[in-house]
């Protein structure tokens, strides 16, 4: 048991690294007075360009896949069973991504999670994520809306673990409810997006003419 409290503690923390705040504070900026006020990686790259907002999205995207791999290390040290040691992981999965989307120091107001989830979702499960990138780029593609893309790809995500899981191609069937829990709180942080969507106001990324 304590070994899942600190788990849980250490990738919420992890989790609440705020790379989007840091990276407009190095730019000499609060990211949040600007555009969406939003700390994720879209507003920043919109705010200060490419460069910071790759740099953010790495950087919540390592949080995640660093809160599973860090638990699994542990789990290979404590877990007394096989399903204690996924359960160690997927704990860790789900409070870093909590963590990111709620975190301490800006008083619970953090990014999407979208980036965070999916280090986790690669951690975890590596088929499901690379399906996942092949959605969101598609979606992407065709429609230019981060958000829109982003939401896709998280209601796609528990399909695409339970296809895997009835082919055999995926094994732990508590991975489906992980998924089901990520492509919830990725809604849940895009409502904003969602009615902007709805009433067509939501920005998008327009392809550059030469």
């Amino acid at each position: 048991m304590i070994a899942f409290i600190i788990v849980a503690i250490g990738a919420y923390l992890i989790g609440s690294i705020p790379s989007g705040y840091l990276a407009g504070r190095i730019a000499g900026i609060d990211i949040r007075s600007v555009g969406s006020g939003n700390i994720g990686a879209t507003n920043v790259t919109r705010a200060l360009g490419k460069g910071y907002g790759y740099a953010v999205f790495a950087a919540d995207f390592s949080k995640g896949l660093t809160a599973v791999i860090v638990a699994k290390l542990i789990g290979q040290r404590q877990a007394s069973s096989l399903n204690s040691y996924e359960v160690l992981q997927i704990v860790a999965a789900i409070s870093c991504v909590l963590g990111n989307a709620f975190p301490l120091w800006l008083r619970f107001r953090g990014g999407k999670g979208v980036a965070t989830s999916a280090g986790v979702v690669f951690a975890l499960m590596p088929l499901a994520a690379l399906i996942g990138v092949v959605v969101w780029v598609a979606s992407f593609q065709l429609s230019r809306y981060v958000s829109l893309a982003s939401i896709i790809a998280a209601l796609t995500l528990p399909i695409t673990v339970a296809v895997l899981l009835h082919f055999g191609l995926m094994n732990d069937s508590l991975l489906l409810y992980v998924s089901m829990g990520l492509a919830a709180v990725v809604l849940l942080r895009h409502r904003s997006n969602l009615s902007r969507l709805i009433r067509g106001t939501e920005q998008s990324f327009r392809r550059s003419r030469d």
